[in-house]
């Protein structure tokens, strides 16, 4: 069964690969965060094709009662494929904040697969369409600069470094190679439900874009472009206020930098401390960010509880702890 991947016609998608900004930074050993759908499987096959060393790591959500048979079915096929695989059953998640809680328990099964398996890279297979529409979400979520910057092309976390090799490639190019391969998959009905934000933006919004003769793809991809250099511009303010690290479970700014600086770089400020705090990948909320700006305005009278840390205001600084 073997010989089956070497019918596949890959080179479109390799040179797609090859072209990504982060090409070069790949490692040769890493994983795919395989769930069955169209992109990971191709993104799989594709790094397999270019040489590198892959092992396929897939998370089963548990929304469906067929959920466990297309683990079992991916198995297979990574076996007829000569990929390594390794699977994780999460629990059933809960109706409240279902895609939240599932993409926190995909990634901490992540990061635990990376300590058990010895592999500390993992490749996702986001696409550009998917940036768009994580931009669309973050803008009807009134995300500040730092969300609109959509998702990165390369991030660590909790010493996992995550690689998202595909995003200047569109949706439609994918489907068409593996299409035209016939290529196996595993279409998640989850993906229909338009309950999910994500979903509803995709089979309802941007259709509805196209149809009043708006390119979705492009106007988010404009608007996540101004967002970098925007960040960019706040990231050199944030760099000119010292973030002192007092020990392992304080850091600090000074409160007249703290208090001289506009909301927004006060927003990327809490973010390294948190970051410096709590490690990569903690941030605060947008409830506490709004809490933060309004106990600012009060002139830090009182402390303030972020959930897993508290602000005060302590003489001249302002400590995290």
């Amino acid at each position: 069964m073997t010989e089956a991947l070497s019918k596949f016609d890959l080179c479109e998608s390799v040179a797609w690969l090859q072209q990504s900004p982060i090409y070069r930074q790949l490692p040769q050993r890493l994983a795919v965060a395989w769930s069955g759908g169209i992109d990971s499987t191709l993104l799989l096959l594709t790094l397999k094709e270019a040489g590198f060393t892959v092992f396929a790591w897939h998370v089963d959500h548990a929304w469906h009662g067929a959920s466990a048979e297309n683990a079992k079915a991916l198995e297979l096929l990574a076996d007829a494929w000569a990929i390594p695989f390794v699977k994780v059953r999460l629990s059933s998640p809960s109706a409240n904040n279902r895609e939240a809680n599932a993409r926190s328990g995909r990634y901490q099964a992540f990061v635990s697969l990376a300590k058990s398996e010895g592999v500390d890279a993992l490749c996702l297979g986001h696409h550009a369409n998917d940036q768009a529409e994580s931009v669309c979400m973050r803008m009807l979520q009134a995300s500040g600069v730092k969300g609109l910057q959509g998702m990165h092309s390369v991030r660590a976390q909790q010493g996992l470094s995550l690689y998202r090799p595909w995003l200047h490639v569109p949706r439609q190019a994918i489907e068409r190679v593996l299409h035209l391969n016939q290529i196996p998959y595993i279409d998640d009905p989850s993906n229909e439900d338009v309950r999910l934000w994500r979903n509803h933006i995709r089979k309802s919004l941007f259709p509805a874009m196209f149809a009043e003769g708006v390119d979705p793809l492009a106007l988010f991809q404009r608007w996540q472009l101004q967002a970098v250099r925007v960040g960019g511009v706040v990231s050199d303010l944030v760099e000119q206020v010292n973030v002192e690290s007092i020990d392992p479970h304080q850091c600090a700014v000074l409160w007249k930098d703290w208090n001289r600086v506009t909301a927004t770089v006060r927003i990327y400020l809490l973010q390294t401390m948190f970051t410096t705090l709590l490690g990569e990948g903690v941030v605060p909320g947008r409830r506490h960010l709004l809490d933060v700006e309004s106990w600012t305005q009060r002139g830090g009278l009182g402390g303030l509880d972020l959930s897993r840390c508290r602000l005060q205001r302590k003489q001249k600084r302002v400590v995290l702890l």
